[in-house]
């Protein structure tokens, strides 16, 4: 089997070659960059497997990166996994919104980082679940035609809204999330709502899904993810 591709952009040398290193360690095919024009071009020249993009780079940023990479019909199915310093949640966001897949923060362990980029290579990136497909995540049954939730074999009573936020979630286990995104799949584009109705709505379900609750995780200042089982 042919080794994943993986990319990277990152202009701190020092975290730029220890990165590298790991990656190839790990048994990947790893290519860098350390400023986002570079990366760009030579990114749409070869697609890889998965980008790995710091945000904070000179001239073209990562926001900026990402957008031009989701928006090429070569590259907007390649996951990309977005590295943020702690104060850049907005960032955080904005990446989510353009189609990042996830992120993580600086300063990060090593091996949490080999964790994030094998989770993003094992998820394929594709449209969200078909409104009415089955969704099935361990023990969580969803089945939208017949507005039905069982955990463990047991019905679980939802409102319809609560039940299409977690058809959603649970439909892309170990994506964030971001509220807009919720709102925009669950409701429409158009749907005014506040961070408070979704966080509502997530409390509900929550408490539906009693000893399982914990499968909803809150990404501080961003929004929810369901918790993909290894």
């Amino acid at each position: 089997m042919a080794k994943k591709s993986i990319f990277v952009v990152e202009d701190e040398e020092d975290i730029l070659d220890l990165v590298r290193h790991h990656l190839a360690k790990e048994g990947y095919g790893v290519s860098t960059a350390t400023n986002g024009m570079e990366a760009v071009k030579a990114i749409l020249r070869k697609p890889p497997d998965l980008v790995l993009l710091d945000l904070m780079l000179p001239g073209l940023d990562g926001l900026e990166v990402c957008r031009m990479l989701k928006k090429d019909a070569q590259t907007a199915e390649v996951p990309i996994l977005m590295v943020t310093a702690k104060d850049e949640e907005a960032d955080v966001v904005a990446g989510l919104e353009l189609g990042a897949d996830d992120y993580i923060v600086k300063p990060f362990r090593m091996k949490e980082l080999i964790a994030r980029v094998r989770a993003a290579l094992r998820r394929r990136r594709g449209a969200p679940p078909d409104a009415e497909a089955v969704v099935q995540a361990g023990d969580i049954v969803i089945h939208p035609g017949r507005h039905e939730v069982k955990v463990a074999g047991e019905a679980v009573e939802m409102t319809v809204t609560e039940l299409r936020i977690l058809h959603l979630l649970a439909g892309r286990p170990g994506w964030v999330m971001t509220r807009d995104q919720i709102v925009d799949a669950v409701r429409g584009e158009d749907y005014a709502v506040t961070d408070r109705a979704v966080d509502f709505q997530i409390v509900g379900i929550r408490r539906k899904l009693g000893a399982r609750a914990d499968c909803i995780e809150t990404v501080r200042g961003v929004g929810y993810r369901f918790r993909a089982e290894d």
